[in-house]
C-alpha cells in the first residue's frame, strides 16, 4: 500500500457547514468587513449564552486572550506564574511577553492535566521562600477537564488567581458547568484545528464587566476617548474581525453536534482498539467531567510492544494518515530550560508513550476503520 493511494486523513481539520455562509454574505452585503460589526457582537453573545459567562471579548487568537487575561490579573516583570508543563507553548509564551517567569507543575496520570498534589507542593515550597505567584494557569488538555474541585481548592487556599485555559475545551463541562467559566478569567481558541473554528481567533470570558471593557480597550490599541488618536496605555491590535466572527456564529449553531461526534469517535476507537493490549486510549474523564474529546489519543505500553509512538506515526504516514506526538513538556523545551519545575516524571512519560489519532468531526466509518486497520497491521505485519 502506498500513501498516494489514499486521500489525506488529517488530525483535526476544519469542519464547516452552510450556516457560516449566511453570516459572511450578510456582512459583505452590508459592507461590515471592518474589525468590528454585528457578527462580532453576535458571536460574543453566542459564547456567553453557550457558556453562561457574563461577558466575552472575541480576539485574534487564544494566545492573545491569555496575554490580556494575565495582564488583567496583574502579571508583570519579575512575577512568577504557575503553569502546567504538559501543554502547548501558547499557554506559557504570554508569561514571557509580560516579563514574568513560568513555574511549571507536573501532570497526573488520569486526566493528563495539572496535578493538585504537585501544585500544593509548589505553592508550599514557594511560600517557604517568601515567593508568591501572581497567577495560576490551568489547562484542560485535549478537551479533558482537569481535576477542578481539587485544583481550585488549592488555589483558593493560597489566594492565587486562576486563568482557565480552555483553548481546547469549548463544549466540555465539569459538574454540568461549561469549562472556561471556573477561573477568574477564561480563554478559548478558535484556531483551524479546534472543535469550533473562525479560521484564526480566540476569546476571553469573565463575569466582571470592568475587566471585559478593559480587554476591549487594550485589544483596540488602547485608544483614549478623544476625537484624535490619544494613547495613555500600551495597547494591541488583538480584536477578531467581523468577517471571521461570522464564521464563528455559524459554527456555534453546530457545536453541540460537533461535540457529540467527537465523543462518538473516541468511543469507536475505544471499542475497536481494545483488542490490542499494548494500546490504551486516553486521557480519562475525572469524576463529574464531560470532555468534548477534541482529540483521541493513545498510549503505547513499552512492556507489551517494541513499537514506539514515532514508529506508529511513520507507519500511519505510509497510509497518508496524519497523527501527532503528544505535547512535548515545556520544561524540556530549550526556551524554558531555566524555569523551575515541580515533578516532571508523569508528563515526560506521557510524551514518550503517546500519539494523537485523527479525530475530525467529519470522519466517516470508513476513515475510522482505515486508522484502526493501519494500527493493527503494525502488530500483525502484512
Amino acid at each position: 500500500m502506498r500513501s498516494q493511494d489514499y486521500d489525506r486523513l488529517y488530525l483535526s481539520p476544519p469542519h464547516l457547514g452552510r450556516h457560516e455562509l449566511n453570516y459572511l454574505h450578510k456582512a459583505i452585503e452590508d459592507n461590515w468587513v471592518a474589525p468590528v460589526g454585528p457578527n462580532l457582537d453576535g458571536f460574543e453573545r453566542d459564547i456567553c449564552e453557550f457558556t453562561g459567562a457574563g461577558h466575552c471579548v472575541a480576539l485574534s487568537s487564544g494566545t492573545a486572550a491569555i496575554h490580556l487575561g494575565l495582564r488583567l490579573l496583574g502579571v508583570g516583570p519579575g512575577d512568577e506564574v504557575l503553569c502546567p508543563s504538559f501543554t502547548f507553548v501558547a499557554t506559557a509564551n504570554p508569561i514571557l511577553y509580560l516579563g514574568a517567569r513560568p513555574v511549571f507543575v507536573d501532570s497526573e496520570a488520569e486526566t493528563w492535566n495539572i496535578c493538585p498534589e504537585r501544585l500544593r507542593e509548589a505553592l508550599e515550597d514557594m511560600q517557604r521562600q517568601n515567593r508568591r505567584p501572581r497567577a495560576l494557569i490551568i489547562v484542560h488538555l485535549y478537551g479533558m477537564p482537569c481535576r477542578l474541585r481539587e485544583v481550585l481548592a488549592v488555589a483558593a487556599e493560597f489566594g492565587v488567581p486562576v486563568l482557565e485555559d480552555a483553548a481546547e475545551a469549548l463544549g466540555s463541562r465539569y459538574a454540568g458547568q461549561p469549562l472556561g467559566t471556573f477561573g477568574d478569567v477564561g480563554v478559548f481558541s478558535f484556531n483551524g484545528n479546534k472543535i469550533l473554528t473562525t479560521s484564526g481567533g480566540g476569546a476571553l470570558v469573565t463575569n466582571r464587566p470592568d475587566w471585559a471593557e478593559k480587554v476591549r480597550f487594550w485589544a483596540t490599541q488602547a485608544r483614549d476617548a478623544a476625537p484624535h488618536y490619544q494613547h495613555s496605555e500600551l495597547g494591541y491590535n488583538y480584536r477578531l474581525s467581523n468577517l471571521l466572527a461570522g464564521i464563528g456564529r455559524g459554527q456555534m449553531e453546530l457545536l453541540a453536534d460537533r461535540v457529540k461526534k467527537r465523543r462518538e469517535i473516541y468511543a469507536w476507537y475505544q471499542e475497536h482498539l481494545h483488542a490490542i493490549p499494548s494500546l490504551t486510549l486516553g486521557p480519562q474523564e475525572p469524576k463529574a467531567g464531560h470532555s468534548n474529546r477534541w482529540l483521541s489519543c493513545v498510549l503505547l505500553n513499552p512492556t507489551e510492544t517494541a513499537v514506539t509512538p514515532e514508529q506508529l506515526r511513520l507507519h500511519l504516514e505510509t497510509r497518508n494518515i496524519e497523527s501527532r506526538p503528544l505535547w512535548k513538556p515545556l520544561h524540556l523545551q530549550p526556551l524554558f530550560a531555566d524555569a523551575p519545575m515541580y515533578g516532571g516524571e508523569v508528563c515526560a512519560d506521557l510524551f514518550a508513550r503517546g500519539l494523537c489519532l485523527p479525530s475530525g468531526s467529519a470522519m466517516t466509518e470508513s476513515d475510522l476503520q482505515r486508522v484502526a486497520s493501519s494500527i493493527a497491521t503494525l502488530h500483525t505485519p502484512e
